[in-house]
């Protein structure tokens, strides 16, 4: 049977957390299934992890046959953008849903970005840190919550999306109308959140960013010196893919 939500997780070198946070999603999932019949399925996409990230998200996903679970993996490292893309054209649901691993957001958010694609309302719902932040449970560093105010700042003027928060990893699609433009993507590492906002923004699709409640999670694979200069060379590239008629449907 056709699931309601696939919930895609790209994960790279996880092991360590990985294993707590698909148990926390497939409880939650299964919780629902009991209580409202929502049937879910579980993607983890493995990003080319050198540790036992893999194993780990399929001995977990066995403690709950119940819900459909995929473990998808590849050797070389290709970047969070194509886990993520991985993920959604694996996707079986007409509504997709990502999430970072380290379930920054938890789960229990995900009404708030499906119901309204559920409803028609919207086309893609995005988590966000910005608008509301008396949800943020856990700051991050100061050094590091300023840099990202910075960073937003940057992809507003680079970008002209109008969004407060375009990087929280927590985001909803209507699968019928994403699908398509995942072919014209091209961004794999840290600017791929920018360029499926603009990519949706360019094509007319309705797009809502929403609160959640947010905790920072010791680990971050990020680093604000690396990828704010990414982040300049990847938001260029977005520009220039714009003018040139690179995002354009063939």
């Amino acid at each position: 049977m056709k699931p309601d939500v696939s919930i895609v997780v790209p994960a790279f070198d996880e092991q360590d957390r990985l294993g707590a946070s698909i148990e926390q999603m497939l409880k939650y999932v299964r919780k629902r299934e009991d209580d409202s019949g929502l049937r879910a399925e579980l993607i983890v996409v493995d990003d080319g992890s050198a540790d036992r990230t893999s194993e780990v998200a399929s001995g977990s996903a066995e403690k709950f046959p119940s819900v459909r679970t995929k473990v998808i993996r590849y050797e070389a490292n290709r970047g969070k953008g194509f886990a993520v893309k991985t993920g959604l054209l694996n996707a079986a649901a007409d509504i997709a849903l990502f999430s970072d691993a380290d379930l920054s957001t938890p789960i229990e958010e995900m009404d708030k970005l499906v119901d309204p694609i559920k409803a028609g309302e919207y086309d893609v719902a995005f988590g966000s840190r910005a608008i509301d932040r008396s949800l943020i449970g856990t700051h991050q560093p100061w050094r590091r919550e300023q840099g990202g105010r910075v960073m937003n700042l940057i992809i507003k003027t680079m970008s002209g999306l109008k969004f407060h928060d375009t990087q929280c990893g927590f985001k909803a699609f209507n699968m019928i109308k994403f699908r398509p433009l995942l072919d014209v993507m091209t961004i794999d590492r840290f600017g791929f959140d920018v360029e499926f906002l603009f990519v949706a923004h360019y094509h007319g699709l309705r797009l809502a960013e929403i609160p959640v409640r947010w905790n920072d999670v010791a680990g971050s694979k990020v680093n604000v010196f690396r990828d704010t200069r990414r982040m300049f060379s990847e938001l260029n590239q977005i520009r220039k893919n714009a003018r040139s008629g690179a995002y354009d449907l063939k």
